[in-house]
């Protein structure tokens, strides 16, 4: 009886180290996410703007780095000014359109981002936590320079 007691205790060790070690394999059929998935999934807060290796984040207004920009699927968009306003009598939410264009490598909001922007950006990359582009930017007397804006989640 103790043989079988030890022959079955010892196949149940096995099987549960054999099943315990299998891996779920990712299924290879899923889709990776749209750029449109992507961009609409949650909100963008500004993270970081540079010209080369130069910070260029103290060019741009603090009061617009702490805006939330929220794209939806439908082709809408909203800029909240977040807690601090450039002007006081400035509404709090800004609506906009926008849209990928020349085979999704070029993002257009109708409504420039930034003081000194414009409405095109070039898209760098996108990811699940990470928007990369850059857009021609002029911060006042000067020629206008090409920027690496950083948006996260």
């Amino acid at each position: 009886m103790k043989k079988h007691l030890a022959l079955l205790f010892s196949t149940f060790v096995f099987v549960s180290f054999f099943f315990a070690s299998c891996e779920k394999d990712d299924d290879p059929t899923t889709t990776p996410k749209t750029k449109t998935e992507l961009i609409t999934q949650s909100n963008w807060k500004f993270k970081s703007a540079f010209v080369g290796t130069t910070d260029y984040s103290s060019n741009i207004q603090a009061c617009q780095k702490d805006n939330i920009i929220t794209f939806s699927s439908n082709g809408n968009g909203l800029a909240d000014e977040g807690a601090t306003k450039c002007n006081s009598g400035d509404l709090q939410t800004t609506p906009f359109t926008w849209n990928f264009q020349t085979s999704e490598t070029i993002l257009f909001v109708s409504n420039p981002l930034f003081t000194g922007g414009n409405n095109t950006f070039q898209l760098i990359s996108i990811s699940e936590t990470e928007l990369v582009v850059s857009q021609g930017f002029s911060s006042g007397p000067g020629p206008i320079v090409n920027v690496i804006l950083t948006f996260n989640h």
